[in-house]
């Protein structure tokens, strides 16, 4: 047994033994998997963060493999992601500070790519290793740039605003200028506005010349105070800033996809990369109306109400002395309260930052970069300009910047792209000088009007219509107000002559009838362009009576003479409107004339082409002789006579015209329902002339009853005799 027990004790040592060192690996094994598990867990973008803190003056760059591999893991994180806030504020005082040298310096903020905001501390301090005055001149170049691309994504603006002088100091560095200028545009308050910086703009003016940048913050502090500067400026400043985020938009394009809806996003800095390198086509997105945004921080001691915080209209009118405009002036297109806001203050500040921004964002985003006919990319565009087509609806008044950018956007449509917006949008251009008319307006749209189809030709006359009718109205609504001098925008100090006006509308209405006219031959007098133009002359008719406006304008044979002989009844009854019409502004104009109510004369022509259409009208439709020797339609009888029509000189008149022929069949059923054979002529006889006459304006041809009843003395009542008469030229 001892033996036994021996034995079993010597075969346990070593098992004791053997689990010893097994234990012994494990823990080694697992101290290894643990130490490998810390080493793949380490942030190597912390870590570089962390070492480019800690750089110092002096550092040797050249050759120091350290720096420049920490260096690239946070450009390769900065231009796929983007960089945190607190980071940027590492990296700007990094560069601009050289502690890693200045070939390092552009290197940084050449891939300062914000992934959500920029901490305005970082710009501030910036600022002030600016006025250090160590950066070379590029430099210093390329951080202002930086900040005029990541503006709209700065946090809050109330400490940079602070610092306005200090920055106001730079515009006499001449290769500082331009983008200094740009930068103060931005920042620029009433407080801000001072008589020695007036000056100094001035005196900078008179070395360097009239440079658009000086000229525009010019134009800004006049706005705020006139009263410093007297300096006659244009009244429509071109825009004097060009893009200068051409630097960062690609990776900021990029960064934006990635993390999309997480920053408040600029238009100016929202282009998107190029998936076809081969194409010279820039392409357009997020073309959207940002966010309202205030410009201060909510811990500031000022005393504003951000508009982002309205409900209802009654806080607005509560707080609208402490209302503090966004710092994206394009948000304020986004919220009808916001509009409210702006039409109520009356802000020609707000008003001038808008176009500015509304300005950039259509010709840098849509003019340079055309949509490419991807179904996104065209409803963007088409959310876009229809949220500036309510803006303008709401308002009443067109964006000057969509002036501009429709009379250069006109030269290069296609006619196709976004059609009905950018037709609406022409409709809301503001009345202008005759002069410009032709070369702005009128020849773009000749050209695309003779080369489109008739639907297109259709848009524009309706297009073309609705200008003219706002116009009226703007005219009609300064005639009430007694002003001689009419306004062309509320915005604007440029005013138009009644003289001038007349010129304008003129040129407007014989430029349509022009369109009208070539466009029916060309369509063989399409019906739907037949009414549009019809459409169109309903307003013209109707200038003196109904908008105060002495001007009367005869529509030109080839819209007058299609309408007349058309086979639709519409087009033949909206005729006899617009002839009713004239003949009643015609007679109250030549009342007033006798009078000497009327400063403005009605021409004598335009009495002699009334009485000419009438007659044409009467004799064709009433008299049963549609063709007068001596008249517009006179046709040589020989010609006549190879037709083979029967009784020709009565084939236009209410019973037989091709419009209204239908009308007389069917009452000669209901007549004489047990003839088999059909004898019009029978109508004109003795009472089935009235019955006729009563049935066939029963039907609702009223613009033609009371164009008979007038000139005629027949119709569903009888009118005086002096209506009847022909009017006589004064």
């Amino acid at each position: 047994m001892a033996d036994l027990s021996n034995l079993a004790g010597l075969g346990s040592d070593p098992s004791g033994e053997i689990d010893s060192s097994a234990s012994s690996a494990n823990n080694r094994s697992l101290r290894l998997a643990e130490k490998e598990k810390r080493k793949g867990e380490a942030d190597p973008f912390g870590l570089a963060v962390k070492y480019l803190s800690q750089v110092e003056a002096g550092t040797v760059v050249r050759g120091n493999d350290e720096l420049e591999r920490n260096m690239l893991v946070v450009e390769t994180v900065a231009l796929s992601k983007g960089l945190p806030s607190e980071v940027i504020t590492v990296l700007l005082d990094l560069a601009l500070s050289l502690n890693a040298g200045t070939g390092n310096c552009a290197r940084v903020l050449k891939f300062l790519i914000p992934a959500t905001v920029v901490p305005q501390e970082a710009i501030v301090k910036g600022v002030s290793w600016l006025c250090v005055g160590k950066m070379p001149m590029n430099a210093q170049v390329l951080f202002v740039r930086w900040v005029l691309t990541v503006f709209d994504l700065i946090d809050c603006k109330d400490n940079l605003r602070s610092i306005y002088g200090f920055i106001f100091s730079f515009v006499t560095e001449e290769n500082l200028c331009p983008f200094i200028c740009h930068l103060l545009y931005l920042l620029t308050m009433r407080e801000h506005v001072h008589p020695y910086r007036v000056r100094k703009l001035l005196d900078i003016q008179a070395k360097m010349g009239r440079q658009p940048f000086l000229t525009q913050l010019l134009a800004l502090y006049k706005v705020f105070r006139p009263d410093l500067v007297t300096l006659s400026l244009p009244s429509r400043v071109r825009t004097g800033f060009k893009n200068h985020n051409s630097t960062w938009k690609v990776a900021l394009s990029a960064v934006q996809r990635k993390n999309k809806g997480a920053v408040l996003v600029d238009q100016s800095l929202s282009l998107d990369v190029k998936e076809k390198p081969s194409t010279r086509k820039r392409k357009l997105h997020h073309l959207a109306i940002p966010p309202l945004s205030s410009a201060f921080n909510s811990n500031s001691n000022k005393k504003v109400f951000c508009l982002q915080e309205l409900r209802s209209f009654r806080e607005l009118l509560e707080n609208i002395h402490n209302i503090e405009l966004p710092a994206q002036m394009g948000s304020l297109l986004g919220s009808a309260l916001a509009l409210h806001y702006l039409d109520c203050v009356q802000d020609e500040s707000a008003s001038l930052r808008l176009n500015f921004w509304l300005g950039h964002s259509l010709q840098e985003e849509f003019l340079l970069c055309p949509v490419d006919g991807s179904s996104d990319n065209t409803s963007e565009a088409c959310r876009f300009l229809s949220t500036i087509l309510f803006s303008q609806q709401f308002l009443q008044e067109g964006f000057s910047s969509t002036e501009s950018f429709l009379y250069k956007f006109l030269s290069v449509w296609d006619g196709c792209l976004l059609r009905p917006q950018i037709l609406d949008l022409l409709s809301d251009i503001p009345l202008m000088p005759s002069f410009y008319m032709h070369k702005l307006l009128f020849e773009p749209l000749k050209q695309l009007y003779f080369t489109s189809t008739v639907f297109f030709k259709c848009s524009i006359i309706e297009c073309l219509n609705s200008m003219l009718i706002k116009w009226l109205t703007w005219h009609s609504v300064s005639a009430l107000e007694g002003g001689l001098d009419i306004s062309l925008n509320s915005n604007s100090t440029m005013t138009m002559t009644l003289s001038g006006f007349m010129d304008s509308v003129m040129e407007l209405v014989r430029f349509v009838g022009l369109l009208a006219s070539e466009g029916l031959r060309l369509e063989n007098c399409h019906v739907l362009l037949l009414n549009q133009t019809l459409a169109f002359y309903e307003t013209v008719c109707d200038m003196f009576l109904k908008y105060s406006l002495p001007l009367i304008i005869m529509p030109p044979a080839g819209v007058f003479y299609p309408a007349l002989f058309a086979t639709d009844s519409v087009s033949v009854d909206r005729l006899g409107y617009i002839m009713y019409r004239y003949r009643k502004n015609l007679t109250l104009a030549k009342k007033q004339e006798q009078q000497r109510e009327q400063t403005f004369h009605i021409s004598r022509n335009t009495y002699k082409e009334f009485n000419r259409n009438l007659q044409a009208m009467v004799n064709s439709m009433w008299n049963s002789w549609w063709c007068i020797p001596g008249s517009d339609i006179e046709i040589d009888k020989d010609l006549i006579s190879l037709s083979k029509v029967a009784e020709p000189w009565c084939r236009f008149d209410l019973i037989h015209h091709p419009a209204l022929f239908s009308y007389a069949i069917e009452f000669h059923q209901r007549c004489w329902p047990e003839r088999k054979n059909v004898d019009l002529g029978s109508i004109k006889t003795g009472k089935y002339w009235n019955w006729y006459m009563e049935f066939l304006f029963n039907q609702g041809f009223d613009g033609l009853n009371n164009f008979i009843q007038t000139n005629t003395g027949h119709g569903s009542g009888l009118s005086s005799q002096d209506d009847r008469q022909p009017m006589n030229q004064p």
